[in-house]
C-alpha cells in the first residue's frame, strides 16, 4: 500500500451499520441530512453538475461502541478500537442499543470511525417531496438520494472543521502491485479467484430449486468478471466480494481498515470460505431432510440497517455496476405515476394487476423489465386527459380568420371545418344544458327526501336521477384531403389544430409495410413496442389532438407482415375507433376524440374500404392568380424572413411574380414557386451586402424587374405550348388531368396516314384504354366516313390501302384514361378532310361507338393546365356542366367553354363552314 500525500477532504458520516468499499455503488437518503445538503450547496455552486469524477468526498463509518476497549497499534502502525483480548479483530461484545439511534448528521467526531473511503459523486435520485406515510424515509426509501461510488480508502490525521460539515485532513492509499516474487500473496488471490467461482456456482445451481440463487445471466455476468480479474486487480476483487457476501458490522469495518492487500485477500479468503460453506452446509441438508435451501443474505449497502431481507434477491451491486434489487421508492414513484395517469376503469384494473406482478419479481428477471415498461407506458397514455375547449359566440370568427390568415382559397374545406366547430359548439351547450337540469332533479330529489323523514337506508332510493343516461358522444369526423404535391395539405391541417386550440401530431405513412407499426407489436415479443397512434397520443399527452396521416395512399398493402392498410380500418372508422385496441396495450382506447387528418395524392391506391371510412376533400391545383396572391402574402414574407432580408429591400411586382409562374414553375402547387421567390431573395441579399460593403447603398435598387430574372433565374424553363404549333390537318390539342408536376395540361395528339394494308400504330407510350379510345374513335370515323364525304361509295373502305399512326408526343411520359375518345375522332377526321382545327382549341370527352361523347373527371385541373397554356376555346361533355360550377371565376373568364353531347355537336363547333354536299354538318345529326 503506498500512502499519497494527505489532503483536506470534507467528510460525510454514514448511518450506523453502513460501509462503503472502493468500487461499490451506494445510495445515501439525505431527507434529513442538513450536512450534506449545505455541502451539495456549495459543490453545486463551485461546478456546473455534480456528475464528475472531479467531484469527491470522503465517507466514514459511525465508531461501534464496545465494552472495557483500549486503543492498541496495529502491526502495520494504524490506529484501531479494539478488545485488550484480541489482536486485530474487533470485539464481538453486545453493543449499546442507543448506537442505533445515533443521527449521521450530528455525530461527532469521536463517535467516527478511523478510517474510510473516497468517493465520487454519481447523482442524485428519487423524488424531492417524499411520502413518509409508510414510514421513515431512511427505511422505506422515499426522497432524495446522493448516489455515490467508493474510489479508495483513506485514514483520518486531523479533523479541521466540525460544522456545518466535516472537514478532515486525510492520507490516501493507493493499491501497491504485487511482486512476482510475492508467492504467499500470489496464492492467496488465486485462493480467492476460486472461491468467488465457487460460490457464483453454488448460488446458480440452487436457483430455482427450493432457494433463491442467482439466475444464469447474472450468474455468468459474474463470472465473467471474474475471470477478467488478475493478480493486479486483487485488491478490487477482495473488495467486490466482500461487498456481496454475508458479513457482520464489525467484519466490514476491519476489512475497511485493512490498508494493504495481502492483508485484504486473507480476511476476504477467511470470509468466502465461511459463506461457501455455509451453503454447501445447507445444500447437504435439503438432500437428507428435503428442506429448502437457503439463499445468501446480502447486506444491501445502499440503505443500511433494515435491508436484510431485500438483500435476498441476489448479490448486491459492486464495481459500479447494475443494482439487481429491487428498488422499492421506484415502485412507489411508478404507482404515484400510475394514479395521477387518470387511467380508464379498465386501464386501472389492468395496471393494478401488473403492479402486483411486478412488486413479486426480481429485477434480474427479464419479465421485470418488460412488466415496468409496460405499466410506464400505461402512465403516458392519455386516457381521460383532454384539451379544454372554450367554444364561445367568438369560435367561428376567430377561426375563420385563422384559416383565412394561412391559406388563400381553399373554401371547401374551410367550410367543412367551420361546420364542425358550430356542431361541436351546440353539442357543448347542450351538454352543458343537460348536465344543470340533472343538478337541478338531484338536488329538489334531495330536498324531498329530506321533508318526507323517511328512513336513513332507502333515502335516497326515490332520488328521479338517471344515473344510467349516456353523456353526448363527440365522434371527431375523419377527413381526408386528396390533391397534387405542394397544394398546401399538410400545412392546412396545421392550421385546423391552431384553429380548433388543440394539439398537433403529424404521422408519415409514406412505405408503412408492416401491420405492426400501425397496431404495435405483442407483448410476447421481444423489443416489443406500441404502434404509432398509441406514440402520437403519448407525445402530445391529451386525448382529443388532430392528428395528420401524411401519405395515406403510400401505405404498403398485404404482404408476410400483414397487411397495413387493412390495420387503419379501425382506426379511421367513426363507429369503431371509440375502442381501438392496440397489440401492445391490449386495452381499448378511445380515439373518438381524435380529429383524424388524412391526405393523398392519388385516390388510386387506397382500398375502397378505407376510403369508405373517410370524407373527401379534394384540392385542385392552384390558378395563376392564386398563385400570385399566395406569393404576395406567404411566400415572399416568408422568404424574406428566411434570407434576413426586410420588407423594404425587395420589390416583387405583380408582373414579375406572373413571369415567373409562368416562365420558371409548371406545377399545381407552390413548392417551385417559393424556391424560386427564395432564388430571388437570395440574389438581392448579394447585391444589398456588396453595396453595403462597398458604403454604396444608393446603388442598390430594391425592385426587381421582369428583365432582371434572366440574370437571376437563368434562361427560361418553360415556353408557351402553343405558340410555336402549326396549324396543319390531324393535328388536336387534348387534356390530360395530371402531368408529371401533378398538374393540368394540353395533350397534343398527331395522325398521319401513308401507303399500307390498313394497320393501325401507336406511338408515345399509350395506356391499353387509351388505345382502345383510338381504335373506337378509328372505327367511327371509317362506319361514316361516307356520311361525312371521306369516300365517294358507302361501301367504300377508308384505310384500306393506308396505314394509320396516331402519336402523342412526350414518348417518355405515360399516357392512359378513358378521356380522349373526342379528340381522337376529330383528329382522324381532320387528317382524312384535310381541315385544320384552330390551335387553341382544346377538347376532352370519351366517346362510345354510336358517337356519344360521355362525361370524364378532372375538368377542373384540365381547365387550369388549358388556360395556363394558352387555349382559348374548350369542349366539354354535357354531363360535366355541373363541374364548371366550382371552377375559379377567373378559369371561368378566361375560356370560352362548349358543350357537346355527341360528335355531330363537336364537329359544328370545330368547323361550323363544313358542309357536305348541300347539309351542314350540324344537320346530320338527325340521320343516326
Amino acid at each position: 500500500m503506498v500512502a499519497v500525500k494527505p489532503s483536506t477532504l470534507p467528510l460525510i458520516a454514514l448511518p450506523y451499520g453502513t460501509v462503503l468499499l472502493p468500487g461499490v455503488v451506494l445510495r445515501i437518503y439525505i431527507s434529513d441530512r442538513r450536512d450534506i445538503t449545505s455541502l451539495l450547496n456549495k459543490l453545486s455552486n463551485n461546478s456546473s453538475t455534480l456528475d464528475a469524477t472531479n467531484v469527491a468526498i470522503g465517507l466514514i463509518p459511525l465508531r461501534p461502541p464496545t465494552e472495557d476497549s483500549t486503543r492498541v497499534i496495529h502491526e502495520e502502525g494504524d490506529e484501531y478500537e479494539k478488545d485488550s483480548s484480541s489482536r486485530g479483530t474487533f470485539s464481538t461484545k453486545s453493543l449499546s442499543q442507543s448506537a442505533l439511534n445515533v443521527d449521521p448528521s450530528s455525530a461527532t467526531v469521536d463517535e467516527l470511525f478511523t478510517h474510510g473511503a473516497v468517493a465520487r459523486i454519481v447523482g442524485i435520485e428519487g423524488s424531492s417531496q417524499p411520502d413518509h406515510a409508510v414510514g421513515d424515509a431512511s427505511k422505506s426509501g422515499d426522497g432524495l438520494a446522493l448516489v455515490v461510488e467508493g474510489v479508495s480508502r483513506f485514514a483520518v490525521k486531523q479533523f479541521r472543521q466540525r460544522t456545518p460539515w466535516i472537514e478532515a485532513d486525510v492520507e490516501h492509499f493507493v493499491d501497491e502491485a504485487i511482486a512476482p516474487h510475492d508467492e504467499h500473496t500470489i496464492e492467496q488471490f488465486l485462493q480467492l479467484k476460486a472461491l468467488s467461482r465457487e460460490l457464483v456456482s453454488l448460488l446458480r445451481s440452487s436457483n430455482g430449486r427450493g432457494g433463491i440463487g442467482l439466475p444464469p445471466l447474472m450468474a455468468r455476468r459474474l463470472e465473467i468478471l471474474i475471470a477478467r480479474k488478475d493478480v493486479h486487480d486483487a485488491g478490487s476483487l477482495a473488495d467486490f466480494m466482500v461487498s456481496a457476501a454475508e458479513t457482520t458490522f464489525l467484519e466490514r469495518l476491519e476489512f475497511l481498515a485493512a490498508v494493504t492487500v495481502p492483508l485484504r485477500l486473507e480476511k476476504a479468503v477467511l470470509i468466502l470460505t465461511r459463506q461457501v460453506e455455509l451453503i454447501k452446509s445447507a445444500v447437504q441438508r435439503r438432500n437428507s431432510q428435503n428442506s429448502p435451501v437457503p439463499a445468501l443474505v446480502v447486506v444491501d449497502r445502499r440503505n443500511g440497517p433494515g435491508a436484510r431481507a431485500r438483500g435476498r434477491r441476489g448479490i448486491s451491486s459492486g464495481m459500479g455496476a447494475e443494482d439487481e434489487d429491487v428498488d422499492e421508492d421506484e415502485i412507489e414513484e411508478l404507482v404515484k405515476t400510475l394514479k395521477n395517469a387518470e387511467l380508464s376503469p379498465e386501464a386501472d384494473r389492468v395496471a393494478k394487476r401488473e403492479l402486483q406482478r411486478l412488486k413479486r419479481m426480481s429485477p434480474v428477471q427479464a419479465e421485470y423489465g418488460v412488466c415496468r415498461t409496460y405499466l410506464e407506458t400505461l402512465a403516458e397514455i392519455p386516457w381521460t386527459k383532454m384539451t379544454e375547449e372554450n367554444l364561445g359566440i367568438t369560435t367561428l370568427a376567430r377561426a375563420r380568420k385563422q384559416l383565412n390568415d394561412d391559406h388563400y382559397g381553399l373554401e371547401k374545406i374551410k367550410k367543412r371545418l367551420l361546420e364542425y366547430l358550430a356542431v361541436l359548439r351546440l353539442k357543448q351547450q347542450l351538454e352543458r344544458e343537460r348536465e344543470a337540469a340533472e343538478k337541478n332533479t338531484e338536488t329538489e330529489g334531495k330536498e324531498l327526501v329530506k321533508a318526507s323523514d323517511v328512513k336513513a337506508g332507502n333515502a335516497f332510493d326515490s332520488v328521479p336521477a338517471d344515473r344510467s343516461k349516456k353523456r353526448i358522444v363527440d365522434k371527431s369526423p375523419i377527413l381526408l384531403l386528396v390533391g397534387p404535391p405542394g397544394t398546401g395539405k399538410t400545412s392546412l391541417a396545421k392550421s385546423v389544430a391552431t384553429a380548433l386550440g388543440r394539439k398537433f401530431h403529424r404521422i408519415s405513412l409514406g412505405g408503412v409495410r408492416d401491420e405492426a407499426e400501425i397496431r404495435g407489436h405483442r407483448r410476447t415479443y421481444v423489443a416489443a413496442m406500441p404502434g404509432v397512434i398509441v406514440n402520437a397520443l403519448k407525445k402530445v399527452g391529451v386525448a382529443n389532438p388532430v392528428i395528420l396521416l401524411d401519405e395515406i395512399d403510400k401505405v404498403g398493402g398485404a404482404n408476410f407482415h400483414g397487411d397495413p392498410s387493412a390495420a387503419m380500418l379501425e382506426v379511421l372508422d367513426p363507429e369503431q375507433n371509440w375502442s381501438f385496441t392496440d397489440h401492445y396495450i391490449n386495452i381499448p382506447i378511445d380515439l373518438s376524440k381524435v380529429l383524424f387528418i388524412a391526405t393523398a395524392n392519388s385516390l388510386d391506391t387506397i382500398p375502397p374500404p378505407l376510403l369508405d371510412r373517410m370524407e373527401t376533400i379534394q384540392l385542385s391545383g392552384y390558378t395563376s392568380v392564386e398563385k400570385k396572391h399566395i406569393a404576395s402574402q406567404y411566400l415572399i414574407p416568408k422568404q424574406l424572413k428566411s434570407n434576413g432580408l426586410s420588407q423594404d429591400l425587395v420589390d416583387l411586382p405583380e408582373e414579375a411574380i406572373y413571369k415567373i409562374i409562368t416562365s420558371y414553375t409548371r406545377e399545381s402547387g407552390v413548392r417551385n414557386l417559393e424556391r424560386e421567390v427564395g432564388s430571388v431573395c437570395r440574389a438581392k441579399a448579394v447585391e444589398f451586402s456588396e453595396a453595403k460593403d462597398r458604403n454604396d447603398l444608393a446603388s442598390y435598387k430594391p425592385r426587381v424587374e421582369v428583365a432582371d430574372l434572366e440574370n437571376i433565374l437563368g434562361i427560361e424553363k418553360f415556353d408557351h405550348e402553343l405558340a410555336e404549333r402549326s396549324n396543319q390537318p390531324g393535328v388536336v390539342t387534348g387534356l390530360v388531368a395530371f402531368s408529371v408536376g401533378g398538374t393540368g395540361a394540353i395533350l397534343f395528339i398527331e395522325t398521319s396516314f401513308m401507303p399500307g394494308n390498313g394497320k393501325l400504330q401507336l406511338t408515345g407510350k399509350l395506356g391499353d384504354v387509351i388505345k382502345e379510345s383510338v381504335e373506337v374513335a378509328l372505327t367511327w370515323v371509317r362506319a361514316h366516313a361516307y356520311v361525312l364525304g371521306l369516300t365517294h361509295h358507302p361501301d367504300e373502305d377508308l384505310v384500306k390501302n393506308k396505314n394509320v399512326h396516331v402519336h402523342c408526343p412526350a414518348g417518355a411520359v405515360p399516357k392512359d384514361g378513358p378521356s380522349a375518345g373526342m379528340a381522337f375522332t376529330l383528329a382522324l377526321i381532320s387528317l382524312f378532310s384535310e381541315r385544320r382545327v384552330a390551335p387553341t382549341l382544346a377538347m376532352t370527352g370519351e366517346m362510345s361507338l354510336r358517337g356519344k361523347v360521355t362525361a370524364v373527371g378532372g375538368i377542373k385541373e384540365k381547365l387550369i393546365g388549358a388556360l395556363t397554356a394558352g387555349v382559348k376555346t374548350v369542349l366539354l361533355p354535357t354531363h360535366n356542366k355541373k363541374d364548371v360550377k366550382e371552377l375559379p371565376q377567373e378559369v371561368k373568364d378566361g375560356l370560352e367553354i362548349l358543350y357537346v353531347r355527341n360528335i355531330w355537336e363537336a364537329l359544328k363547333y370545330v368547323w361550323p363552314e363544313w358542309t357536305i354536299g348541300e347539309q351542314n354538318v350540324g344537320m346530320l345529326e338527325s340521320r343516326l
